[in-house]
């Protein structure tokens, strides 16, 4: 039986916040989350995982079904669709909902295999900036390549859950899903989709990105 996810849309507060941030983790001053200032209200829907809210749109699409299939593992990712289908020995299991990469970081076509898995991956790139003494966020979409950490301020890595890498600097993983491509070229998956598929890939299975 196919066992749906409907997560609950965040509020109109969190939802600004977080489409605001556009990256693809987790020392967190005071208490602070990463998305959430020290003293904001965090708000952690379970298909948001432990650092990301749930989807800005309900999710009618996502769904597992393949703990008792057996069979090689194969996943399809369908940009114009936004999702992404997880078959075995041929037979479709499970589709998720994703945020592949934007215009200007687009997610490459092409056939891959997954290269690593990483259960608590964080980005040696993207993140925020906050301040030191207060926790507040001073940018919440930072690249540290070309963005300089401001005085009493320090650098958050972004967390990237159930991290599936399958190209370079590219994988799918935990990440927030404002409803069309926003990434910085990683596939985003809601939290328990994200969790279904790391727990049935192996290193060397099949991506095909179209």
């Amino acid at each position: 039986m196919k066992v749906f996810i409907f997560p609950i849309a965040p509020s109109a507060a969190m939802t600004v916040l977080a489409f605001a941030l556009s990256s693809c983790t987790d020392p967190r001053p005071s208490g602070a989350d990463y998305l959430v200032d020290v003293g904001g209200l965090a708000r952690h829907d379970a298909s948001g995982g432990p650092h990301h809210p749930a989807p800005a749109i309900p999710d009618d699409i996502s769904y597992w079904s393949g703990d008792d299939v057996s069979g090689k593992p194969v996943i399809k990712i369908n940009r114009s669709e936004q999702k992404a289908s997880f078959y075995k020995g041929g037979v479709l299991v499970g589709v998720s909902r994703i945020s592949s990469g934007k215009e200007d970081h687009g997610t490459p076509p092409g056939v891959y295999r997954i290269k690593e898995k990483d259960k608590e991956h964080k980005s040696s790139i993207y993140g925020v900036f906050k301040d030191k003494a207060t926790g507040r966020t001073i940018n919440d979409n930072v690249d540290i390549r070309v963005d300089k950490v401001p005085p009493g301020a320090e650098f958050f890595n972004a967390p990237m859950p159930n991290f599936m890498r399958f190209a370079d600097g590219i994988g799918m993983h935990t990440g927030y899903l404002p409803g069309y491509a926003a990434s910085h070229g990683c596939v985003r998956m809601p939290h328990e989709m994200a969790e279904k598929f790391f727990e049935n890939v192996q290193v060397g299975t099949p991506v095909i990105v179209e």
